[in-house]
């Protein structure tokens, strides 16, 4: 089964760093019982005060269901410009380049 894809960034005045890591702490761990959730990485660039994350979801439906629940969690937070995009993962060549794929 294809696996897929988000990539979610947009602008945050902070935290960054080792302060964004204990400010999160609880929203990265309910980020685990999300459904579909596979794993997320989290990014971030303090100098441009963007943020965001990468995620790999089971199917496409459960990467669009999490992208409208995270864009309306963010904007009630205050953040705007938020970019969200979904994408099918090819498995046969990313296994190549040791993509960690469950």
């Amino acid at each position: 089964m294809m696996k897929y894809l988000l990539q979610v960034d947009f602008k945050m005045e902070g935290p960054y760093g080792e302060e964004m890591s204990k400010a999160f702490v609880d929203l990265a761990k309910s980020i685990n019982d999300e459904p579909g959730v596979i794993w997320k990485i989290w990014t971030e660039d303090a100098n441009a005060k963007e943020s965001g994350g990468v995620y790999l979801f089971e199917t496409k439906e459960d990467a669009e269901k999490y992208l409208e629940m995270h864009s309306a969690r963010l904007t009630s937070f205050g953040i705007t410009d938020i970019r969200g995009k979904i994408f099918a993962v090819n498995e046969a060549l990313s296994t190549i380049n040791n993509a960690p794929i469950k």
